[in-house]
């Protein structure tokens, strides 16, 4: 539900990128239709949302656009996914190396990530946390042959559901290839601040 493709799409609906305050330089380059403004756009609302009408306001706000999505938001967390396989399969957390250069009129920024000593991918975008994600991508699919976009479930009501109890972690050597899943975890039924009753 929180992630850059999500808001920005529910920025969209609002039209925000056309109330956005921009340098000229960011605004020749398309920066209207830049999914991290238009995110960071739609965040900056639902904020002053809260601060004017507090925390049920903005919580039916941002759950009412939310399920007016006309389809399921694609989750392009690698980062998330790769940090579940470099930890099962190395036991490290990965690391990210990122610099940025100007190419013509914009920056483009280059990310090599690692998992102890070893480049596992590099990526390249428009931003830090783009050629992050990139690096993210690249590197999954050189450890699980291939990286399938899933799809982002809508809020779910029922209870929370169990997790599956961990495997015991194998060495680099004897691990097979694994491709990384996202399984939604169902939200947990919400609750007033004020009073603790559950809110419709």
């Amino acid at each position: 539900m929180v992630n850059t493709n999500t808001l920005a799409q529910l920025a969209e609906q609002l039209d925000l990128g056309s109330y956005l305050y921009l340098g000229k330089g960011i605004a020749k380059g398309g920066g209207r239709n830049l999914k991290s403004l238009l995110a960071n756009g739609f965040e900056a609302v639902l904020g002053a949302v809260f601060l004017d009408a507090g925390y049920d306001a903005a919580y039916h706000y941002y759950l009412d656009r939310y399920r007016s999505l006309p389809s399921p938001v694609r989750d392009e967390n690698f980062k998330g996914r790769l940090q579940q396989v470099a930890q099962e399969r190395f036991g490290e957390t990965p690391v990210y190396d990122s610099e940025g250069a100007r190419v013509g009129n914009r920056r483009e920024y280059t990310s090599v990530v690692f998992a102890g000593s070893e480049p596992l991918g590099t990526g390249h975008g428009a931003s830090k946390q783009e050629a992050e994600q990139d690096a993210a991508r690249a590197a999954l699919e050189g450890l699980v042959g291939s990286v399938k976009e899933m799809p982002a479930d809508k809020p779910a009501r029922q209870s929370r559901a169990r997790r599956a109890p961990r495997k015991k972690r194998e060495s680099p050597e004897s691990a097979a290839p694994v491709e990384a899943e996202v399984v939604p975890m169902p939200m947990p039924e919400a609750r007033s601040r004020q009073f603790g009753e559950p809110i419709d």
